[in-house]
């Protein structure tokens, strides 16, 4: 046995697809395959059900699972921590947000005082950062809905107002102050599901006994102000963006939302029980120091 098979096993169960498997390792799928019957021959036991290239867990790999979880995880934080003690310039930090805008701003920092770190980012729904905590994909998430998992710590590090962006050409863009009620109809642009705004909508909605009307799903958050800029509809926009300009150049109207909890609040989350590099811890305080101010 030896830690390229444990390696092989650990993507497999998680992906519970040989050839999904086979894709995110980079080889190919009689590989993998060959790999996971070589490590069942040596246990002695099956770890699979087959079902084609379709696998599922068994009682025997689950139990097995748990302990490789374990000792690859402790093998991944010796070698984090031995890259450690050559300081910040050579450190690494990977990082999920659901809109890397967030974090853009903070990465530019990081890198600025330390150049030689190894920034790794990842765009995720509030679900995948569970996950990806829960294998130790990654060492912080900034996340705008709460994340609940074994072991998770989180600190608060904005609050904000969510607005209502209509176009400027909108017959509700000379109001202050609109209802869920009024907005009953609106082609809506929006995230995906998973993500907060999103989210939010559909609680607005659901609370006044609603449905929101979708006109678009984006899978990337900042683009929002300028589709509803552009006539698409209109959407739920931080109060932080009020009075900035889109991409193209367009601008939007910003209204209040007559509605209970209509904001976003912006969480740091990591694992307490998993070693945080340094690079890690850097970013966080550097996370509570500029987001704060804002």
């Amino acid at each position: 046995m030896d830690l390229l098979q444990l390696r092989y096993f650990q993507v497999v169960a998680r992906r519970e697809h040989i050839s999904k498997a086979a894709e995110e390792l980079r080889v190919a799928q009689p590989s993998v395959s060959r790999t996971i019957a070589r490590l069942e021959k040596e246990l002695g036991v099956p770890l699979f059900d087959r079902l084609g290239r379709q696998v599922r867990l068994n009682s025997f790999g689950m139990a097995f699972l748990r302990r490789v979880d374990r000792a690859l995880g402790e093998l991944d934080e010796a070698r984090r921590e031995l890259a450690d003690a050559a300081g910040l310039e050579h450190g690494r930090v990977t990082v999920a947000a659901e809109t890397l805008l967030t974090v853009t701003p903070l990465v530019a920092r990081l890198r600025n005082e330390y150049p030689g770190v190894d920034v790794r980012l990842f765009q995720s729904n509030a679900d995948t950062m569970v996950r990806q905590l829960g294998d130790r994909e990654v060492d912080l998430c900034f996340a705008s809905q709460p994340l609940a998992g074994p072991s998770l710590r989180s600190v608060e590090l904005l609050r904000e107002r969510v607005l209502l962006g209509v176009p400027t050409t909108h017959p509700l863009a000379s109001k202050d102050r609109v209802t869920v009620a009024e907005l009953a109809g609106e082609p809506f642009v929006t995230s995906r599901v998973g993500y907060w705004p999103r989210a939010l909508l559909d609680r607005l909605f659901a609370g006044a006994g609603l449905r929101p009307v979708i006109a678009c799903e984006c899978d990337e958050l900042g683009t929002s102000a300028d589709l509803i800029s552009a006539g698409l509809g209109v959407g739920l926009v931080p109060a932080m963006s009020r009075g900035a300009q889109t991409p193209t150049g367009g601008s939007g109207v910003w209204i209040e939302i007559d509605a209970p909890g209509c904001e976003r609040v912006l969480s740091l989350v990591w694992r307490e029980d998993t070693y945080l590099p340094a690079a890690a811890l850097k970013l966080r305080d550097l996370a509570q120091v500029m987001l704060r101010k804002t």
